[in-house]
C-alpha cells in the first residue's frame, strides 16, 4: 500500500508542482523558481514514502557559491534526498530524451537543466560544450552521479569522467556527496519499499582551479575515493548504533 500511495503522490504533486512552475517560470527566466519547487516537491515525496531525512556536513558549504555535487547513485530516492539537502539551485546532468516527456520534461527545461546527448561521442562533447557555456551565462548548482547508472550491489562503481570535466573547465568546486541508506528503502527494478531513514554526507569541497583536462583521471578517482569514505563511515555509525 505504501507504493501505491508513493505512485499516486508523485503523479499528482509532479503534475501540479511541474505546471506551476512551468507558468511561474515565465515571468523568471534564470530557473530560481523551479529550483525551489523541486525541492518542495522532494520533500513531499519523501514525506509521502515515511522516508525521514537527515543531512551531515552542510557547515562545509558557503550558502551562497555554486558547486559540483558529485554523488553515489543507489536508488530512486538518491535524487529527492539531494533536492531536500541541498538549499541549493540544483540541476542534474540528464539524458536528452527526457525532454520529452510532459511536464516532467518541461519543467526540467524551464529550471535550466543540463541535457547531455549520449548518442555518439561527438554529440556527448559538443552538449557539455553547451552546458558548460550555459553555467557561465547563468551561474548555478550541479548534481552528478558519475557511475551513470544505479549501483545494483551498493557499491561505489568507476566514475566516469565526462561530467566531472564541467568541474575543471568552469572553475565550480567539486563537492562529494553520499547517499546514505536510500539502496534499503528500495532497489532497481523491485516493487517492494521499506520505508526507513535516510542520510547525505557532504565532504570538503575541493577546488578544481588549478585543474587541466589531464588531471580527468585523478579528479575523478579522488571523488570516488572520498564519497566511498563517507559512505564508509556512515555505515560504520550504523553498526556502532545497533
Amino acid at each position: 500500500m505504501r507504493r501505491v500511495w508513493l505512485i499516486i503522490n508523485l503523479g499528482f504533486w509532479t503534475v501540479l508542482l511541474g505546471s506551476l512552475g512551468i507558468v511561474l517560470s515565465l515571468f523568471e527566466r534564470r530557473g530560481r523558481i523551479i529550483g525551489y519547487i523541486a525541492r518542495i516537491w522532494s520533500k513531499i515525496i519523501l514525506w509521502a514514502a515515511g522516508v525521514p531525512y537527515t543531512v551531515k556536513g552542510l557547515e562545509r558549504l558557503d550558502s551562497r557559491g555554486n558547486y559540483l555535487f558529485v554523488s553515489n547513485h543507489e536508488s530512486a530516492f538518491d535524487i529527492p534526498l539531494a533536492y531536500a539537502a541541498l538549499p541549493y539551485q540544483l540541476v542534474p546532468i540528464a539524458k536528452k530524451e527526457l525532454r520529452k516527456i510532459p511536464v516532467f520534461g518541461w519543467a526540467m527545461r524551464a529550471g535550466k537543466h543540463i541535457f547531455i546527448d549520449r548518442s555518439n561521442h561527438e554529440r556527448a562533447l559538443a552538449s557539455l560544450k553547451e552546458a558548460r557555456e550555459s553555467l557561465r551565462r547563468n551561474p548555478r548548482s550541479v548534481l552528478l552521479f558519475p557511475e551513470g547508472t544505479r549501483s545494483l550491489d551498493g557499491k561505489v562503481h568507476r566514475f566516469k569522467k565526462g561530467g566531472l570535466l564541467l568541474g575543471i573547465e568552469t572553475n565550480l568546486p567539486a563537492v562529494p556527496i553520499a547517499c546514505c541508506g536510500t539502496s534499503e528503502v528500495i532497489t532497481k527494478g523491485s516493487w517492494a519499499m521499506t520505508p526507513r531513514p535516510i542520510e547525505l554526507r557532504i565532504g570538503e569541497p575541493m577546488e578544481t582551479g588549478d585543474l587541466t583536462y589531464k588531471d580527468r583521471n585523478w579528479f575523478a578517482e579522488q571523488l570516488r575515493e572520498e564519497v566511498i569514505a563517507l559512505k564508509s563511515a556512515w555505515r560504520k555509525e550504523q553498526e556502532e548504533q545497533q
